[in-house]
């Protein structure tokens, strides 16, 4: 019995174009052995590509010893990664809460706020964050998201939250008061669009949290971990959070999440406060450390750094002789390129058509994300193909090419070079 995704899945996604079997480095195999150059990560999830070896080897060795104690025990993977995660911070006082996700990330970073801010003041309760953000989809994390369509559907979602522009640094300093236990922000807004904020903005965001006795907490869920080139996104930048929130590159595809605060944010949380079944689990810890050892020893923050200049470079040379593109946005590896029209997701179906995954991050914009380990070859394949995604979405001739090669997704393109060999 053949089950299609409607008979038993709720509709919360679209139709799935492509499924996929297998995947080794920057390349996916779909289910009919067409292979896919990946520049999305799963949502800049996948770092250091699929099927990385040493993350591989952790999961198995780990999963072969201990799988789960939940947290009324310890173990020695959970210790390790928070031991390095402090460390790459540079906060010799740093403290860890792992949980699952992004969003549980966010949920109990909202949690450990109040409880700084409520232990000084019973009002302190409120928190700032901007237009464009996004912290996830569980409802404190929701209420946190500045995008109003996304509220709609579940209001009410209380008033604890303030959103001001994005770029508005008097909006934001008129917003914190001393009723503000929290400011958010995304050092790149990702899901917003890949929007970086200007120092100006982030210095102001520092400065109010200073004078009101409030925590700077940093989204870096979808920044972290070396995705701007440095371990973490703040670290690009003039300003020092007091918590960060991690979560998808940490484990390589494995589903983790944790917050890191300092200082007196470290001390916020007592027993009992805030906890987790799975969260921390050794397994995923396991591939976390795998992760962070890799990027250290393969000098990958470097790495990263290069390959977003051949990529950035790329795209200008696309802006050159395209009008359709207008440039680029971003830091490091994760990047947007600008389109003079609202033709994102037809330019994302077009690259996929091509075998090239990326995704429409705002109607005029596409978001490319690739592992951090991606090569210069594959950076060159990648631009080709979404010149080639470009010709088809302007070309009359070209589009009717892209149609039937969309109704065959083994049939390849004249303008797509072929895929080179994979070496696992």
């Amino acid at each position: 019995m053949t089950l299609t995704e409607d008979e038993v899945l709720l509709p919360t996604y679209g139709p799935r174009p492509v499924a996929f079997t297998s995947g080794t480095g920057s390349w996916l195999t779909a289910d009919d052995g067409t292979t896919y150059l990946d520049f999305l990560c799963g949502l800049a999830v996948t770092s250091l590509g699929h099927a990385h070896p040493a993350v591989t080897q952790a999961v198995a060795e780990q999963a072969a010893a201990l799988t789960h104690v939940s947290n009324l025990f310890g173990t020695t993977p959970a210790l390790t990664l928070a031991d390095t995660l402090r460390q790459r911070l540079g906060w010799e006082d740093g403290r860890t809460f792992f949980c699952n996700s992004g969003a549980e990330a966010n949920e109990a970073a909202i949690k450990l706020a109040r409880r700084h801010g409520k232990h000084s003041d019973p009002n302190k309760v409120g928190v700032v964050a901007l237009s464009g953000g996004f912290h996830g989809r569980l409802m404190g994390a929701l209420k946190l998201t500045g995008n109003p369509d996304k509220h709609a559907p579940f209001e009410p979602l209380g008033t604890w939250v303030r959103h001001v522009p994005r770029d508005d640094v008097e909006a934001l300093r008129e917003a914190v008061d001393d009723t503000t236990c929290a400011v958010w922000v995304e050092v790149v807004q990702g899901e917003g669009g890949v929007r970086p904020l200007s120092e100006e903005m982030l210095a102001a965001a520092r400065e109010a949290c200073d004078a009101h006795d409030a925590l700077l907490v940093a989204d870096e869920v979808q920044t972290g971990i070396g995705r701007l080139g440095e371990w973490f996104g703040w670290q690009t930048t003039d300003i020092e959070p007091d918590v960060v929130c991690l979560a998808k590159g940490l484990a390589n595809g494995l589903p983790i999440g944790a917050i890191v605060a300092r200082g007196q944010a470290a001390k916020a949380f007592q027993p009992g406060d805030h906890a987790t079944t799975f969260g921390g689990g050794p397994v995923v810890c396991a591939a976390a450390n795998a992760v962070m050892t890799t990027i250290e020893r393969d000098d990958l923050l470097a790495h990263a750094r290069a390959m977003s200049a051949r990529l950035t470079a790329g795209i200008e040379a696309l802006a050159a002789t395209n009008h359709l593109v207008t440039g680029w946005r971003g830091r490091g590896l994760l990047i947007a390129l600008t389109l003079s029209a609202d033709i994102g997701p037809a330019v994302a179906q077009a690259a996929l058509r091509h075998r090239l995954i990326v995704n429409a991050v705002a109607p005029d914009a596409i978001r490319l994300a690739p592992p951090l380990n991606v090569s210069p070859e594959e950076v060159d394949v990648a631009l080709a193909r979404l010149g080639a995604a470009l010709e088809d979405t302007t070309s009359p001739l070209a589009q009717q090419s892209a149609s039937v090669l969309g109704s065959s997704p083994t049939s390849s393109s004249p303008s797509s070079p072929p895929a080179p060999e994979i070496s696992p």
